[in-house]
C-alpha cells in the first residue's frame, strides 16, 4: 500500500523463543532471516521479495501476558498522534522515541486494550508488509470487545474510514476498514469468552492444507476451521507454540 498514512507497514513478534518461532513461521509461512537488524537481539524476515518484519524476546517490561503479534501502522505525526490517543483513553505503553535510520515510533493500546505501533519511517522497504502475496500480511483484523468503540477510536486517530457491514449473526456485525481507498482490514467482536482484545494479521501461504499441516507438526494448533473467503481463498485462525495468535490465508490446492 506504499507509504500512504494509515497502512500497515511492519510485522512485529514478541515471544518467549525466538529461535523456536523461526524454524515454526519458516515452516509454515516460508520466511527466511535476514539477520539482525540495528537493535541487538532483533531479527527481521522476510517474503520472496521483501522483509515484512521482525521478532524479538518479549521484554518483562513490555506487560503481555504472553507472546504477541503486533503491527505498525503509519502515521504523519507520531508525537500529536500518540497523545491524541491518550487524551482519548488509550495508553502509551512506549513513548515516542527515534532510532536511528529507520523512524520514529510509540507503542499504544487502544481503550479496550488492544496493543499496536504507530510510526513515521525515514526508511525505505518497509513499504510492501501488507500485500496480496505469499509471505505477506493479507489481512489485519482487530477482536475487541467493543467493535463500535474501537472502530471510532481508530478512524479518528489515524485516518481509517469505515467501509461496509457484513453481518455475522450472533458475533455481530464485520466492520470492514479503509485506508484510502484500499479495504485494509476489518473489526468484529471478540468471542472468546475472557479473551484479551488484539490484532490478528493473516499471513499469506502459498497452500492453505500445507499451512495447516505445518502448524499442527510443529506444535502449534488451529483455533477453528479452515473457512473460504470472498476471492475463494481460504483463511484460518491459529496460535504459535509460544502461545501467539495468528492467522494464515492462501488458495486450497487439494
Amino acid at each position: 500500500m506504499g507509504m500512504t498514512a494509515g497502512g500497515f507497514i511492519w510485522y512485529e513478534l514478541l515471544t518467549s523463543d525466538v529461535e523456536a518461532a523461526t524454524r515454526f513461521y519458516g515452516d509454515v509461512v516460508g520466511w527466511k532471516m535476514t539477520g539482525r537488524g540495528s537493535v541487538p537481539g532483533y531479527l527481521q524476515f522476510a517474503a520472496a521479495d521483501s522483509e515484512i518484519g521482525g521478532m524479538m524476546a518479549m521484554p518483562r517490561e513490555a506487560g503481555f501476558a504472553g507472546p504477541v503479534w503486533l503491527g505498525y501502522i503509519h502515521v504523519p505525526d507520531v508525537d500529536a498522534c500518540a497523545a491524541a490517543m491518550q487524551r482519548d483513553g488509550g495508553t502509551v505503553c512506549m513513548p515516542p522515541t527515534d532510532l536511528a535510520g529507520v523512524g520514529r515510533m510509540a507503542m499504544m493500546r487502544d481503550p479496550q486494550g488492544a496493543a499496536t505501533y504507530i510510526m513515521h519511517p525515514s526508511m525505505e522497504g518497509i513499504s510492501r508488509s501488507f500485500a496480496a502475496e505469499t509471505g505477506h500480511c493479507q489481512w489485519n483484523e482487530l477482536v475487541t470487545s467493543d467493535p463500535v468503540a474501537a472502530t471510532d477510536f481508530y478512524t479518528r486517530h489515524v485516518g481509517w474510514r469505515r467501509g461496509e457491514v457484513m453481518s455475522m449473526g450472533p458475533i455481530g456485525d464485520y466492520q470492514f476498514l479503509l485506508a484510502g481507498e484500499q479495504r485494509l482490514g476489518a473489526v468484529m467482536k471478540r468471542s472468546q469468552q475472557g479473551a484479551l482484545p488484539l490484532w490478528r494479521f493473516y499471513f499469506g501461504v502459498d497452500d492453505i492444507d500445507r499451512g495447516a499441516r505445518a502448524i499442527a507438526s510443529g506444535g502449534g494448533r488451529l483455533l477453528g476451521e479452515l473457512q473460504q473467503v470472498p476471492g475463494g481463498t481460504y483463511a484460518a485462525v491459529a496460535m504459535d507454540p509460544q502461545g501467539a495468535e495468528f492467522g494464515i490465508a492462501g488458495p486450497r490446492k487439494a
